[in-house]
């Protein structure tokens, strides 16, 4: 992930549009960022914010409170895809999960869905 920008150069981006009277996109090329940076940025000084917003968020999984649901159904239907999965955990429990999350979740939880070392032979039986 990329980082934000230095306050010292929003600063300067900033007091290039509004001290030397500048437009937004000719300070922008001064300082070699994008125009829609700019803009941006003076917006939000406008508003009274000067620095970047913040980056992230909270990662933590809606599915660990619903674990012992989500294995007691692969143990019982071991061949559902991971949209069935997240179609059921909708349906039932009113969590809305996609397939990356539910990979994450088996994976964080050392679940792999491997295929029978039988069908993986190269030469006849």
């Amino acid at each position: 992930m990329t980082r934000a920008y230095s306050q010292d150069l929003r600063d300067r981006v900033i007091s290039a549009v509004e001290d030397e009277g500048l437009s937004r996109r000719a300070a922008a090329r001064r300082y070699r960022i994008s125009d829609a940076a700019a803009v941006r940025w003076l917006q939000a000084w406008r508003k009274g914010r000067r620095g970047p917003l913040d980056q992230g968020g909270d990662r933590r999984s809606r599915l660990t409170a619903h674990r012992t649901w989500i294995l007691a159904l692969i143990a019982t239907e071991p061949d559902l895809t991971l949209l069935a999965v997240a179609e059921r955990l909708l349906a039932e429990h009113g969590v809305k999960a996609d397939a990356g999350m539910l990979s994450r979740f088996f994976t964080g939880n050392g679940i792999s869905f491997k295929k029978k070392r039988l069908r993986h032979r190269t030469t006849p039986a």
